[in-house]
C-alpha cells in the first residue's frame, strides 16, 4: 500500500537522481564477509540436520579415496614383477609370471570399480543434502518475507530480496555440494598418499612435501585478495536484479517519458560494477590453479632428480619409482583441489551470509499471551495516538477518533495529511509511537496479528491480483467460498457484466501484472474480494478512484450494501463520494481539524468545505 508520505520520511528508501538512479550503494564496497566463522558455523547446524547422510556420504568418499590411492601401489608392484621377468627372461633364469600379473591387475580393476561406485554413492548423497538445505532455507526466507515489518521493505529492494532467495541460494547449494566433497576427498587424499609414499621412499616424500608451504602460502594470498570481490559481486548483483525488477515493473512511464536511455546506461553502470568485480574475483581466484601446479610440477622435477639418483644406487626399483610418479600427482592434485574449494568457500560465504543477513532480520513482535476478541460488532478506538516513520520527525500527533460498530469513518485531507498511515497502523504494519489504537476494546499490540488482520477487508487505490483465473483472485478473500458465492460477490461489486465478456469468464486467467485486464476492471475484482471476504470491519482507500462516473455510482451503492452493519474506514479523495458516512474527519499536518457530517462540515464553512467547493471549481 502506497504511503502518501513515505518520500519525505523514509530517508532509506532509494533516492532517485537526474536518471533515476536507485542509489544501491554509490561507492564500492570491497569488504570482507563480515563473520566468515559464524557464517559457517551457523551452515554447519544446517548441515547437522541431515548427519547421518553427511556421515554414510563422508565414510564412502574416504573409501573411494582409498581404494584410489592403493592403485598406484599395486601398478608399481606388476612394473616391478614385470621388469623383474624381463631381466629373468634375457639371462635365462626365468620368465614374466603373466599368471600372477593377470590377477593382479584385475585385482586393480575391481579397487577402481569399487573407487567409482562409492564416489557415486557419496555424490548421490551430498547431492541430496545440499537440495534438502537449499530447500529449507527458501522455505524460511519465504516465511520470513511474511514476517518482517514493513520498515524493512523501505530500504530493500524487491529485486535484492529475490536475489537472496535465487542466486544466493543457488550459489550456496552448487557450493556447498563441490566444496564438502572435494574438501573431504583432497584432505583425506592428501593423507591416504602421504602415508603410501612414506611407505614407498622416505628422501622422496621430503621432497614432495618441501612444496605444501609454497602451496599453502598461494592459497591464503589468493583468498585474501579475491574474498573481497567474491562479496561485492553478491551485493552488486542483487542491485542488477532490482533494477531489472523495476524497469521491467515500469516500462510504460519508461517509453512514454523517453527514459529508455536513462534506464539503459542506469543498468550499464551497475552492470559494469558487476563485471568489474566478477572478473577480478574469477582472475584472482583463477590464478590459483596454475600458481599450484607450477609447485606441483617442481615438484616432480625434484622427484625424477632425487628418484633417478636413488634408482642408480639401488635403493628404490623401478616399480617404486613409477608408483611415486603417481603418487606426487595424486599429491599435488588434491592440494590444487584444496585450493579450488578455497574459491568455492569464498563465494559461499559471501552469498550465505546475505541469506542470513535476511533471515536475521527483525520480525514482527508477538505478544507472548497474544489476544483474540471474542466477539467481533467492529469497534475501532484512536486514543490519543501519535506516530512517525522516523524517530523525531511525527507524522501523526495527537490523533483521537471512536468508530462504533456498524458505523462508517471518511477520512479526507489533502496528500501528506497522514489518511493512509493511520490504516497502517490499525493494520499495525507499524505500531503507534504513543498513545494506543484498540479494536473490540483490546491494544492492537495485544492482539495476535493474524486475528487482527482478519477483522477487515481491504480495498486499496493500488490493486493487487496475482497470476490465475478471475475466480481464484476473488477467492482470495475466503478460500472456502463456494463458486456460488464468488459469483454473487462479483455481482453485487458490479463485475459479473465484464466478466462475461471475457474468454473463459470467470475461469479468464489474469496475467502475473494484470496488464490483461483494465484498471477499472482491476479495481472492480479486488472489491469483489473483500465483498467476499465478509469482515466486520471495512478499509477503502481511494477503492473507486480509478473507474469511471458511471461505474462509481454503480460500486457506491454495492459499497452503501457491503458497508451496512460494517465498521467502515473510507479514504477518499473525491468528497462526493462520502457524503452518507456518518462522521467525516478531516486531517491536516498530522492532526484532525474538523470533525462532523457531510451537511454539518459544509455549513461551518471551514477547510472541509474549501477542498470540497474546489473539486467543484476545478470541474467547472
Amino acid at each position: 500500500m502506497a504511503d502518501e508520505n513515505s518520500k519525505t520520511v523514509m530517508p532509506k528508501q532509494r533516492q532517485r537522481g537526474p536518471m533515476g538512479g536507485r542509489g544501491f550503494g554509490g561507492g564500492r564496497s570491497v569488504e570482507k564477509a563480515k563473520d566468515f566463522k559464524g557464517t559457517m558455523l551457523k551452515l554447519l547446524g544446517y548441515v547437522g540436520q541431515h548427519k547421518v547422510a553427511v556421515f554414510f556420504g563422508i565414510a564412502f568418499a574416504i573409501c573411494s579415496v582409498i581404494f584410489n590411492i592403493v592403485g598406484p601401489k599395486v601398478l608399481g608392484q606388476v612394473t616391478t614383477k614385470l621388469y623383474e621377468g624381463l631381466v629373468a627372461k634375457v639371462s635365462g633364469t626365468g620368465a614374466v609370471d603373466f599368471d600372477w600379473i593377470g590377477k593382479t591387475l584385475l585385482f586393480l580393476l575391481g579397487l577402481y570399480l569399487a573407487s567409482s561406485a562409492c564416489n557415486l554413492v557419496q555424490g548421490w548423497l551430498m547431492t541430496g543434502v545440499t537440495q534438502k538445505i537449499c530447500f529449507r532455507m527458501r522455505k524460511e526466507i519465504a516465511h520470513k518475507i511474511s514476517v518482517v515489518p514493513m520498515s524493512y521493505f523501505n530500504g530493500h529492494s524487491k529485486g535484492d530480496v529475490l536475489s537472496r532467495i535465487t542466486n544466493d541460494v543457488d550459489t550456496l547449494g552448487q557450493s556447498l555440494n563441490q566444496s564438502i566433497t572435494q574438501l573431504i576427498t583432497s584432505v583425506t587424499q592428501i593423507l591416504g598418499v602421504l602415508v603410501m609414499m612414506l611407505s614407498i621412499s622416505l628422501p622422496l616424500t621430503g621432497v614432495t612435501v618441501l612444496t605444501l608451504p609454497a602451496a599453502a602460502i598461494i592459497m591464503m594470498v589468493m583468498i585474501h585478495f579475491s574474498q573481497p570481490y567474491f562479496r561485492e559481486q553478491q551485493q552488486v548483483l542483487g542491485a542488477v536484479n532490482g533494477i531489472i525488477e523495476e524497469d521491467f515493473a515500469g516500462q510504460n512511464v519508461i517509453q512514454v517519458f523517453d527514459r529508455a536511455d536513462a534506464a539503459v546506461a542506469e543498468f550499464d553502470e551497475k552492470n559494469d560494477r558487476l563485471f568489474i568485480s566478477g572478473w577480478r574475483s574469477q582472475f584472482l581466484s583463477g590464478l590459483m590453479m596454475p600458481l599450484m601446479s607450477l609447485v606441483g610440477n617442481m615438484g616432480y622435477v625434484g622427484v625424477v632428480v632425487v628418484g633417478a639418483q636413488l634408482a642408480l644406487t639401488g635403493n628404490a626399483t623401478p616399480g617404486d619409482i613409477q608408483s611415486f610418479i603417481q603418487y606426487v600427482r595424486n599429491f599435488t592434485q588434491p592440494v590444487q583441489q584444496l585450493g579450488n574449494v578455497g574459491n568455492t568457500l569464498q563465494s559461499m560465504a559471501a552469498a550465505t551470509e546475505r541469506v542470513f543477513e535476511f533471515l536475521a532480520a527483525p520480525e514482527e513482535e508477538q505478544a507472548a499471551d497474544a489476544q483474540v476478541a471474542e466477539e467481533r460488532p467492529g469497534l475501532v478506538e484512536f486514543d490519543h495516538v501519535r506516530f512517525g516513520y522516523v524517530p523525531g520527525q511525527t507524522i501523526i500527533h495527537d490523533f483521537s477518533c471512536v468508530a462504533e460498530p456498524g458505523q462508517t469513518v471518511a477520512i479526507v485531507g489533502p496528500t501528506g495529511a497522514g489518511k493512509t498511515t493511520l490504516i497502517k497502523l490499525l493494520q499495525r504494519f507499524y505500531d503507534v509511537d504513543g498513545g494506543s489504537l484498540r479494536v473490540e476494546g483490546i491494544d492492537v499490540r495485544d492482539w495476535d496479528r493474524a486475528a487482527l488482520r482478519e477483522e477487515f477487508a481491504m480495498v486499496l487505490q493500488d490493486t493487487w491480483l496475482f497470476n490465475g483465473t478471475i475466480r481464484e483472485n476473488i477467492r482470495y478473500g475466503r478460500p472456502d467460498a463456494t463458486d456460488a458465492e464468488v459469483e454473487a460477490a462479483a455481482k453485487a461489486a458490479r463485475c459479473d457484466h465484464f466478466i462475461h465478456t471475457l474468454a473463459g469468464g470467470y475461469d479468464f486467467v489474469i496475467n502475473e501484472e494484470g496488464t490483461n485486464l483494465s484498471q477499472g476492471q482491476r479495481q472492480l475484482v479486488t472489491i469483489a474480494r473483500a465483498i467476499l471476504a465478509d469482515r466486520p470491519a471495512l478499509i477503502l482507500d481511494e477503492a473507486t478512484s480509478n473507474v469511471d462516473t458511471r461505474t462509481e455510482e454503480l460500486i457506491q451503492r454495492a459499497m452503501d450494501e457491503l458497508m451496512r452493519g460494517r465498521t467502515s474506514f473510507v479514504i477518499a479523495h473525491r468528497l462526493s463520494t462520502i457524503r452518507n458516512a456518518d462522521v467525516i474527519l478531516v486531517l491536516r499536518d498530522g492532526d484532525i481539524v474538523e470533525k462532523g457530517t457531510h451537511e454539518e462540515l459544509l455549513a461551518k464553512g471551514g477547510f472541509y468545505a474549501e477542498l470540497y467547493n474546489s473539486q467543484f471549481e476545478d470541474a467547472a
